[in-house]
């Protein structure tokens, strides 16, 4: 892959430095992964930043969004929250304990199943992250103003490709 002289990165030194020592190496994948991982770590920040000023963190904003996008009456059970966010129950019961203490959202006995739990998002939940779901894509939208509409598109397309062949 070649860089643009005048637009080097901190990946460029690290290849260039690659290609000094190893000039054997391929460091085409080594390219895109390094700037995919700096992106990744750089915009997790900025949407921490966005989501502190409503005193949630982005673990906490995927919660509340996941019970948000879900649809009325804005309910899953723990489990349903756990696949959907990727994580242990013990790490979903701390996240759930925070934002139930905050009045964000709450839990109750399922009518469904005796032993089982239901988590609902609250009205100051439902407010809190309308709000910060805009905050959120006001921030990716302006990191995403460094490309025009096409580029964003094909970017998109080529990240949910890669993303597909190398997931299981």
């Amino acid at each position: 892959m070649s860089a643009n002289p005048h637009n080097k990165d901190a990946v460029d030194a690290i290849i260039e430095q690659w290609a000094a020592v190893r000039p054997d190496l391929d460091t085409a994948a080594m390219e895109v992964f390094g700037r995919v991982f700096r992106l990744s770590r750089a915009m997790g920040d900025r949407m921490e930043k966005a989501y502190a000023k409503f005193g949630i963190s982005r673990g906490e904003f995927d919660a509340l969004a996941t019970l948000r996008r879900s649809g009325e009456p804005y309910t899953l059970s723990p489990r349903q929250l756990s696949a959907t966010l990727m994580l242990t129950t013990g790490g979903m019961t701390g996240r759930l304990d925070k934002l139930e203490r905050a009045g964000l959202l709450r839990r109750s006995p399922d009518p469904h199943d005796r032993r089982g739990l239901q988590v609902t998002l609250t009205d100051e939940g439902h407010r809190l992250i309308d709000e910060a779901v805009g905050v959120g894509l006001a921030t990716q939208t302006a990191a995403l103003d460094a490309l025009n509409a096409e580029q964003a598109g094909q970017l998109a397309d080529l990240l949910r490709q890669l993303l597909s062949a190398t997931t299981d």
